[in-house]
């Protein structure tokens, strides 16, 4: 059984910023990847940043330069530094974990519960 918890998610005027935080909790073996999707009223959930073998990141187009995705290894813990925020960048962000637990050795996607990213004009 995984869980992953967010936190950091809120109000912010447009040009601000934001951290998302997502902890990884349970009988963890390894984790392939971790990152974030979101998804904002009446679009398609898109994919938003990964990072992969705790290293390796990508990002979407729409963000590329303004967030920077990170992980804490001994924390199971991926980061998300949200800058120059913009109103389109509105949405429900949803924290995701490839990875492996001890008792069931191949690897499966979690997700967390999502956090609410609001940026007015």
């Amino acid at each position: 059984q995984v869980q992953l918890v967010e936190s950091g998610g809120g109000l912010v005027q447009s040009g601000g910023s934001l951290r998302l935080s997502c902890a990884a909790s349970g009988s963890i073996f390894s984790v392939n990847a971790m990152g974030w999707y979101r998804q904002a009223p009446g679009k398609e959930r898109e994919l938003v940043a990964t990072i992969t073998s705790g290293v390796i990141t990508n990002y979407a187009d729409s963000v590329k330069g303004r967030f920077t995705i990170s992980g804490d290894n001994a924390k199971n813990t991926v980061y998300l530094q949200m800058n120059s925020l913009e109103p389109e960048d509105t949405a429900v962000y949803y924290c995701f974990a490839n990875l492996k637990t001890v008792l069931f050795l191949r690897a499966n996607d979690y997700w967390g519960q999502g956090t609410q990213v609001t940026v007015s004009s």
